[in-house]
């Protein structure tokens, strides 16, 4: 069965700006922070290195982590752990920081080290990402236009939103220069989308919405790239008029708008294969690694952010906001923090796989 599991080295990315904690690497590759006199851990980061199914109830506040017949029952604002049963009693209670679940470090010495002492589940990231330079994230729609409406009034654009940021933050404590092209409730229309990607010379563009449908059953996964219908040789004759390819200065004998067309040509070419490529391993991550989504694959479309690009370029529907069971999932806020820890997991074994196929 799948779990929630994420990359080590990443999940150390899910506590963004704990303002005023001093964080302190440890040799689990974890971090500590210092939280009302006493060191804290992530407990997703945690479960992570030890290969934990974590299942957090948001509206009771209990977490229960299960491995290998072992059984943990926590809860926010409580010293008592029960495990297997058994009654622990930590110093400092389980806590929540900035939206984060926290326990303290000795819950990790205590408990989780005296039950689970091997290391043979610890994920780790492949590490690549460092090869991507840039990356536009896209939150779909904002302002006035609302997106997909669920049920219970979950919005698009909020989700769109709060993912985006929160690839974001995982990105850049990555070392990628990650630019947005909202980062606010605010409208931006399309044209305005692809001219922020283009301008920004990116490496990638990563477009995050959610799904909707009359038929409420649907639910599922799935990512878009720009259709083979869209002409490669149209839209490299128009960039030719706009912009030149990014060459070295001086490596093109002739200025000349049919070499530049050609050259673009090329460029859009690569880069729809390249999204297909990516598109591929981000489904593959979300299939691996969140059991509550259904992959439904990779397909083309004619959306104008994906043909108006001039990198390799996708549009992900993180899920169906009319599927009332996936409205719920994206209602939560570990649910979105995993969805985005998954992406970029993606864009790493995307990136693995570009420089494995340079070595061949």
């Amino acid at each position: 069965m799948k779990k929630f599991l994420l990359s080590a080295a990443s999940c150390v990315l899910l506590i963004a700006f704990f303002s005023g904690c001093a964080t302190v690497s440890t040799r689990d590759n974890l971090t500590t922070y210092y939280v009302n006199g006493a060191n804290y851990v992530s407990l997703v980061s945690l479960c992570n290195v030890k290969g934990i199914s974590l299942d957090y109830d948001t509206f009771s506040r209990t977490a229960t982590l299960v491995r290998g017949g072992h059984k943990i029952s926590l809860m926010v604002g409580d010293r008592l752990v029960l495990v297997d049963g058994n009654k622990e009693y930590l110093r400092h209670p389980v806590t929540l920081y900035e939206n984060m679940l926290v326990v303290p470090y000795k819950f990790k010495e205590q408990v989780i080290d005296a039950l689970f002492k091997d290391a043979a589940y610890e994920v780790k990231s492949a590490g690549y990402l460092s090869r991507i330079k840039r990356v536009v994230v896209d939150a779909g729609h904002g302002g006035k236009d609302p997106g997909a409406i669920g049920r219970t009034g979950v919005k698009e654009k909020d989700v769109t939103l709060d993912i985006a940021k929160r690839l974001e933050s995982i990105l850049k404590r990555e070392g990628i220069d990650v630019v947005m092209t909202r980062s606010t409730d605010k409208f931006i229309s399309l044209t305005r989308r692809a001219e922020i990607a283009n301008r920004a010379h990116a490496d990638l563009f990563i477009s995050i919405h959610a799904n909707a449908n009359r038929v409420r059953s649907l639910k599922g996964f799935e990512i878009y790239y720009v259709s083979n219908s869209v002409s490669d040789i149209t839209r490299a004759i128009e960039a030719a008029g706009e912009a030149a390819p990014d060459v070295e200065p001086g490596s093109l004998a002739s200025n000349s708008t049919n070499l530049k067309a050609i050259l673009w040509d090329m460029i859009y070419t690569d880069s729809r294969a390249q999204s297909l490529k990516l598109g591929r391993s981000i489904c593959r991550s979300v299939d691996d690694n969140i059991e509550d989504s259904r992959v439904i694959g990779v397909k083309e479309a004619r959306f104008y952010v994906l043909k108006g690009t001039r990198m390799p370029a996708i549009l992900i529907e993180v899920g169906f906001l009319s599927n009332y069971s996936e409205e719920c999932l994206l209602r939560n806020v570990y649910f979105r923090q995993k969805m985005a820890e998954t992406i970029a997991q993606g864009i790493d074994n995307f990136a693995r796989d570009c420089i494995l196929a340079e070595v061949r």
